[in-house]
């Protein structure tokens, strides 16, 4: 039923957007119409004679010309205003009702000699919305995410790791990601961001700007159980703390 009303919403902007278009080009004094027609004559013109210094010249104005035509519309406009809403209702319907990072393993046979155990994943890449793991236990599964905007929460106190290393990585464009790790586990930290800050534990880094942090508790070669948490962040906050 979301889904249902999501692309119905889309379908009513873009046929508004068509209209406003139509009515701008019949209603005005023509000008963005012959101009048009100019801009795709000199694409056409110019493609036609490349890659000569006239066919260039031609090609270049045409895109250059069509382009700025389109921005000035009063349908681009819209467009990019209604694109600007759906994503501030889409981020808000996230932080009320957030995705639950939930992974669970599958074990399958095949037909060979030995057993083969393939892991699959609930998490999925989320564009808009906030992300955490689950309030009860979860199964362990390493994690690998990417996203869009929102939040990501990592909770690992509410699960068992395996023996050896376990992997969280997290790729992000915008808001902040919180991973809770366990006093009794080790870990190294990689992370890249453009903008904001970052907390790993006691250490605390107020303000970074397009910075590469690397950090490792000082038993991590030698612990049985560790995690490696990769992350990439555009702007944002990171904060990896104990539970």
């Amino acid at each position: 039923m979301l889904d249902k009303f999501r692309t119905e919403r889309f379908s009513w902007i873009l046929l508004i957007g068509i209209i406003m278009l139509l009515f701008e080009m019949s209603f005005y004094d023509g000008g963005v119409v012959f101009f048009l027609i100019l801009t795709i004559g000199c694409i056409y013109a110019g493609r036609k004679r490349l890659p000569k210094t006239s066919g260039k010249a031609l090609f270049w104005f045409g895109i250059i010309g069509l382009s700025l035509t389109i921005l000035n519309t009063m349908a681009f406009r819209f467009f990019l205003l209604a694109l600007l809403v759906m994503v501030i209702l889409k981020f808000a319907e996230s932080k009320k009702n957030p995705n639950r990072i939930e992974p669970h393993l599958v074990q399958t046979l095949t037909d060979g000699e030995e057993p083969v155990y393939i892991k699959k994943s609930t998490i999925q890449n989320v564009w808009f919305g906030r992300q955490q793991t689950p309030g009860h236990v979860y199964e362990w599964n390493d994690i690998n995410i990417q996203g869009g905007i929102g939040d990501t929460v990592i909770d690992l106190g509410n699960t068992v790791l395996p023996k050896g290393t376990s992997v969280i990585s997290v790729r992000q464009i915008l808001g902040n990601i919180v991973i809770m790790v366990p006093y009794d586990i080790e870990v190294s930290i990689h992370h890249n961001g453009l903008a904001g800050a970052v907390t790993i534990f006691e250490s605390v880094e107020p303000k970074s700007f397009n910075q590469s942090i690397y950090y490792q508790s000082s038993e991590y070669d030698m612990a049985p159980q560790k995690v490696k948490i990769i992350t990439a962040l555009a702007v944002g906050d990171l904060e990896v703390k104990r539970v």
